[in-house]
């Protein structure tokens, strides 16, 4: 099968496909970073809740706004698990020796998620949070205010900088320039980005619509993204290329 393999300026190299597939094909101790925003397979109690279209899990109801379908987010908990340490696997294998890891998760996945990245070979260093202001109330309960990166290193980490970083980032979502479902602001990975090597090169194996890219464009940090939905990986590339052409002052 041919696959769509595009380049830009700036270090950009964006995949189509599915990434434990396209993962197997990049070669080995090749990135400095590893920064990513998998399916969580979340957003319910039971199994069917699971398993609803994640438009329906994952926005308030009355929401207007609609994003082309997210792929691969009905998972049962076994074969998350399985599948989750796959694909980390992969990425110890392209990272190089001391490289930091990020994984987003919300709080029903976290211990399934350590799980998959120690059982993957990375050595679990924390749990980073994102701490959403605009977060919907919850009546008589506890705000549903975060969510939270798992934080992990192949082997000893090689640090990246001698700045110490914080445990939280409070950081809204940027809605007017959400291009995914569950899209992460711009200025959110830019901060998470500063655990990676500068000028290094970031591994995003489910890139959405790209914003760890444009994040590593403003850093000026090299990309390569994979992406499972041709929908996506095409608002994604449209986004880097004309970041990339701004950056190097074409049209």
């Amino acid at each position: 099968m041919t696959r769509t393999d595009r380049v830009f300026d700036n270090g950009i190299r964006l995949l189509l496909g599915d990434s434990l597939a396209v993962l197997r094909d990049l070669p080995g101790g090749h990135v400095d970073a590893v920064v990513t925003d998998p399916p969580y397979s979340s957003g319910g109690q039971s199994t069917a809740a699971r398993k609803a279209d994640p438009a329906n899990k994952y926005q308030q109801s009355g929401t207007k706004r609609t994003y082309p379908a997210m792929l691969g987010d009905n998972k049962d908990q076994r074969s998350f698990l399985a599948w989750a340490a796959l694909w980390l696997s992969e990425c110890w294998r392209i990272a190089k020796d001391g490289s930091p890891l990020l994984v987003f998760s919300d709080w029903r996945q976290i211990p399934v998620m350590t799980d998959a990245v120690q059982a993957a070979g990375w050595t679990w260093r924390g749990v980073v949070v994102w701490e959403k202001p605009s977060a919907r109330p919850m009546q008589g309960q506890f705000r549903a205010q975060a969510e939270y990166l798992v934080f992990a290193t192949k082997g000893r980490h090689a640090r990246a900088t001698d700045r110490c970083l914080p445990g939280v980032f409070r950081q809204g979502v940027d809605t007017p320039r959400k291009v995914h479902l569950t899209g992460k602001p711009v200025p959110l990975m830019r901060d998470l980005l500063k655990i990676a090597r500068p000028g290094g090169v970031v591994l995003d194996p489910f890139m959405g619509g790209g914003s760890t890219g444009l994040a590593c464009l403003e850093t000026g940090r090299s990309f390569i993204g994979i992406e499972l939905s041709p929908e996506y990986y095409e608002i994604a590339s449209a986004r880097l290329a004309g970041e990339s052409a701004e950056k190097s002052g074409g049209a």
